[in-house]
């Protein structure tokens, strides 16, 4: 398995015969002229996840990718004309690689606020990129996006979701709220469970797993 991460929450993952990309976002950057893709998938409505003015170039230049999201989403990008499929928890998908649709809430900011729908992506039951939750999927997950920083989120919350899912290796994601990600990023290698490994790709290079 490849992975390449565009900044926040978007990651190129390649695996088998799939070229995958999740969360494009308006915090992320670089991905607008990829090619071969054969999915996007949407965890959320939230704009640092999805840039709906990016997506039709984006969709014009892989013909052949299909576009994934959850209801709440897929409303709004319907609105727009582009062709989107919903899934739901408990989905499995064949996108040139097993993908399975985990989670089905977006984690609480504030209860004054509505809640929207969230779902996670287990991809080759391997990967999983949790979106905005801390949904822990009934797999033995190898590499994990870990979100790092968010209005939703504590730096405890953060580790005790990687100690419950434990896997090999953790990924920082989410991070472009924090004006210093190092400084959690360090708080997850001082506490990460036994036989994980924290690596950071933020620079933008291709990592194989």
């Amino acid at each position: 398995m490849r992975i390449t991460k565009f900044g926040h929450a978007c990651l190129l993952v390649e695996e088998a015969d799939g070229r995958l990309l999740l969360d494009p976002g308006m915090f992320s950057a670089g991905f607008e002229e990829l090619t071969g893709l054969t999915a996007v998938l949407i965890t959320h409505q939230h704009p640092d996840h999805v840039e709906a003015d990016k997506l039709p170039a984006l969709l014009e230049r892989n013909p052949e990718a299909v576009l994934h999201s959850d209801e709440g989403t897929a409303a709004r990008l319907a609105d727009r004309g582009l062709p989107v499929r919903v899934v739901h928890d408990g989905d499995v998908l064949d996108l040139g690689t097993r993908v399975r649709v985990v989670g089905r809430d977006h984690a609480v900011i504030h209860p004054d606020l509505p809640g929207l729908p969230n779902t996670g992506y287990l991809v080759a039951e391997r990967f999983f990129h949790p979106g905005d939750a801390l949904t822990v999927p009934d797999a033995d997950v190898e590499v994990l996006g870990l979100p790092s920083g968010a209005p939703w989120l504590k730096a405890s919350e953060a580790v005790d979701f990687l100690r419950a899912v434990r896997p090999r290796v953790a990924v920082p994601i989410h991070e472009a709220v924090l004006s210093m990600p190092k400084m959690v990023y360090g708080l997850f290698e001082q506490l990460k469970p036994d036989g994980t490994e924290l690596r950071v790709i933020d620079g933008g290079d291709p990592a194989d797993f």
